[in-house]
C-alpha cells in the first residue's frame, strides 16, 4: 500500500527507472502472550517496586499498605478494562495519545501522550540510580570499595548514577537489536526473580515475629485525607507499567494477546503486592521497614539467611531493576513512533531499522535524555529522597494519563448504554468512574502538596518541590502541542480526528525535531 495518493511503487520514481528502496514503515509483527506478559511484568517490574516503594508507603500510610494496594487496583483494573476495549476497536502503539486524542480532542489527546512519555523518560533516569545501586552493593559484598580512588557507595546518587547508565546503554542496544530477543530475555529474569521473592516472602511469612492484623486491609485507619491520596497515587504507581503490553500491539501477531498479556500481569502484580507487603510487615516493625528505604529487600534476604543466601534478593532486585529499564525504554520509542507518524513529533521518531525492525533512532534520542536527566537529578544527594520524589511525581502524571484514557473509552463507547445494563457497565461505567477517581486524587493531591509549603526546596517534604516537577511536565506538553498544531501543522491538530492514517496520506514535514 503506497503512502500518499499517487505515489509510485517502491523502488521506482517513475515508468522504469529504479531509485533506492524507501526505508520500512511498518514494525515488524513477531510477538505473543508470553511476551505481552514479559514487557507487562517487566515494565511493572514488582520486585524493584517492593523493594524500593514498601518503605515509602509505609512513610505515609503506616502499617495499611496492603488495604492501599487492593484498594487502588479497583481503578486500575477498570482502567484496563478501557484499554483492551480500545485495543480490540484500534490497535494503535500510541495507545492512550491516539484513543484520547479521537474521543476527547487532540489537546488533551497529546498531553496524554506527553506526560507518560516524559514520565517514563524521567523514570529511566532515576531507575538507572537503583540498577546502579543495586550493582555497587554486589561489588561491596566481593569486597571492591573503591575505583580509582572513588569510593563506590550505593547510597551515594553520583556512584549509583554513573554505574546505572552504563547498564542503561547496553539495555539499549539490547531493545534495538531485537524486541523478541529483549522479550525473552525479560521473561527468564521475571521466572527467577519472582521465585525468591516468593521464597523469601514466605519465609518472612511463616517466621515472622511481628503480629499478623486485619487492620492492615482497613483503609479507614490511616491517618487525614493527604495521605490517603497520596498513598494511593503511590499504590497506582505501583501497578504502572502493565499497560506497556499495549505498546507493542503493533509488534504482536494478534491484537487480543496484548489485552491478554497486560492482564495476565495485571493479576500477577496484585498477588505479589499483596503478599509481600503482608510479608514484610509480618518480618519488619514499621521503624525497621521505614528505616531501610530503599534498600529493604537485600535487607530482609540479610536477616532471614546467611550468605551465599541472603545476597539472592539483591540478585533479584538487580534483575528486576534491568528488565524494568530495558522495558521502559520499549514502549517510550514506540510512543514517540505515533506521534512522529502524526507529525506532533519530528520525523526522527519514525525510522524503522531496515535490519532489525524496531525505531532505532528514537530508542537511542530516549536513551539520551534519560542519560541527561539522570545526571542532572545528582542534585538531590540522598538516593532514597530522590527515589521517594520521583515516585511521588511521575504519580501524578500516572494518574492524569490513565484518567484521561478511561474517559476516552466512556466517550468512544457512550452508545453502548443502550445496549444493555452489562455492556453499558462495562464500556460506559466503569471506565468512567475508574478515570474519574484516578483524576479526583490526582487533583486533590496535587492541592494538597500546594498548600503544604510556603517555599521551594529540593526535598521530598517540600510540597512546593513535590509538585513542580508533575507542573513542569504538564506546561511543557501544552507548549509541545501548540509547537505541533502552529509550527508542525500537524494532521493530528488539523483534521479533528488525530489518526496515523491521515498523517501519512499527506506529504511529510521535514521540521526538525
Amino acid at each position: 500500500m503506497s503512502l500518499t495518493p499517487g505515489r509510485n511503487a517502491p523502488g521506482q520514481d517513475a515508468p522504469g527507472q529504479a531509485v533506492p528502496e524507501r526505508p520500512p514503515t511498518e514494525l515488524r509483527r513477531s510477538l505473543g502472550v508470553i511476551d505481552g506478559v514479559a514487557i507487562a511484568a517487566s515494565s511493572t517490574a514488582a520486585t524493584t517496586s517492593i523493594a524500593i516503594g514498601m518503605g515509602a508507603i509505609g512513610t505515609i500510610v503506616g502499617l495499611q499498605a496492603p488495604a492501599l494496594l487492593l484498594l487502588a487496583f479497583l481503578p486500575v483494573l477498570g482502567i484496563a478494562t478501557a484499554f483492551a476495549r480500545l485495543n480490540r476497536s484500534e490497535p494503535n502503539c500510541g495507545n492512550g495519545y491516539t484513543w484520547v486524542g479521537k474521543s476527547l480532542g487532540p489537546w488533551p489527546g497529546f498531553l496524554a501522550g506527553w506526560v507518560t512519555l516524559v514520565g517514563s523518560v524521567i523514570f529511566l533516569g532515576y531507575t538507572s540510580a537503583v540498577t546502579g545501586s543495586v550493582v555497587l552493593i554486589f561489588a561491596n559484598k566481593a569486597g571492591l570499595d573503591s575505583l580509582a580512588g572513588i569510593a563506590l557507595d550505593p547510597t551515594s546518587t553520583a556512584a549509583s548514577t554513573v554505574v546505572g547508565l552504563v547498564v542503561l546503554a547496553g539495555v539499549t542496544v539490547l531493545a534495538i537489536t531485537g524486541v523478541r530477543a529483549a522479550t525473552r530475555l525479560q521473561f527468564g529474569l521475571l521466572v527467577f526473580e519472582y521465585a525468591v521473592l516468593l521464597v523469601f516472602c514466605t519465609w518472612a511469612l511463616v517466621t515472622g515475629h511481628q503480629d499478623f492484623s486485619w487492620s492492615w486491609f482497613n483503609p479507614f485507619e490511616i491517618a487525614g485525607g493527604t495521605a490517603f491520596a497520596q498513598g494511593m497515587v503511590l499504590a497506582v504507581f505501583f501497578f504502572w507499567g502493565w499497560d506497556a503490553a499495549f505498546s507493542v500491539t503493533e509488534e504482536t501477531r494478534s491484537p487480543g494477546d496484548s489485552a491478554r498479556g497486560g492482564f495476565i500481569a495485571l493479576f500477577a502484580m496484585l498477588g505479589l503486592f499483596l503478599f509481600a507487603s503482608v510479608a514484610f510487615q509480618r518480618e519488619m516493625s514499621l521503624p525497621e521497614l521505614i528505616a531501610n528505604g530503599p534498600q529493604a529487600l537485600p535487607y530482609l534476604g540479610a536477616k532471614l539467611a546467611a550468605e551465599p543466601w541472603a545476597s539472592l534478593p539483591l540478585l533479584a532486585l538487580m534483575f528486576s531493576a534491568v528488565a524494568s529499564v530495558q522495558s521502559s525504554v520499549i514502549p517510550t520509542a514506540r510512543g514517540l513512533l505515533a506521534m512522529g507518524r502524526d507529525r506532533t513529533m519530528g520525523p526522527l521518531w519514525t525510522r524503522i531499522h531496515p535490519k532489525y525492525g524496531t525505531p532505532a533512532a528514537g530508542t537511542v534520542v530516549v536513551m539520551s535524555i534519560a542519560t541527561a536527566i539522570a545526571l542532572l537529578a545528582m542534585a538531590i544527594p540522598k538516593l532514597s529522597d530522590m527515589l521517594l520524589a520521583a515516585v511521588n511525581a511521575i504519580g501524578l502524571v500516572v494518574a492524569l494519563y490513565y484518567g484521561l484514557t478511561a474517559l476516552a473509552c466512556a466517550v468512544r463507547f457512550r452508545a453502548a448504554r443502550r445496549e444493555g445494563p452489562r455492556e453499558a457497565l462495562l464500556a460506559v461505567g466503569v471506565p468512567a468512574v475508574s478515570g474519574l477517581i484516578l483524576l479526583g486524587l490526582g487533583g486533590y493531591l496535587a492541592y494538597s502538596y500546594l498548600t503544604m509549603s510556603d517555599h521551594i526546596e529540593l526535598s521530598p517534604d517540600n510540597g512546593w518541590f513535590m509538585l513542580s516537577l508533575p507542573v513542569t511536565i504538564v506546561l511543557s506538553g501544552l507548549v509541545m502541542a501548540a509547537v505541533a498544531k502552529y509550527v508542525r501543522r500537524s494532521p493530528y491538530f488539523t483534521t479533528g480526528r488525530g489518526t496515523d492514517a491521515d498523517a501519512l496520506s499527506l506529504p511529510m514535514d521535514r521540521t526538525a525535531v
